[in-house]
């Protein structure tokens, strides 16, 4: 029988042994991944972005047309009343009255 004893304390230090050794060394792999995870992500490059495409350009609606230019003065205006007045108390044929209208309207 001392030698059947023997025998299984040998056998329970070796598996003790070995359940110890495996616990270990998966520590140590375990270690040694974080240090070479935390080594790569140091020497790994800042992550860059793009940049924004830009602004579409505004649209702005057209301008509205500019009116007519009339270089119609207060003095062409006075006068073209006083010219449409001697038509109508019959001073002024209508052919007079287009003459001088023309006339003022030219400037």
């Amino acid at each position: 029988m001392p030698l059947l004893r023997g025998l299984a304390r040998t056998a329970a230090v070796a598996g003790t042994a070995s359940v110890v050794a495996g616990r270990v060394r998966h520590h140590q792999d375990q270690k040694f991944a974080r240090q070479d995870a935390e080594a790569a992500q140091e020497q790994a490059p800042a992550p860059t972005y793009a940049a924004p495409p830009p602004a579409p350009a505004p649209v702005y609606a057209a301008p509205a047309p500019a009116a007519p230019a009339t270089d119609l003065t207060a003095d062409r205006l006075d006068q073209l009343k006083t010219l449409g007045e001697l038509k109508q108390s019959g001073v002024l044929t209508e052919a007079e009255f287009q003459a001088q209208k023309a006339k003022i309207l030219a400037g």
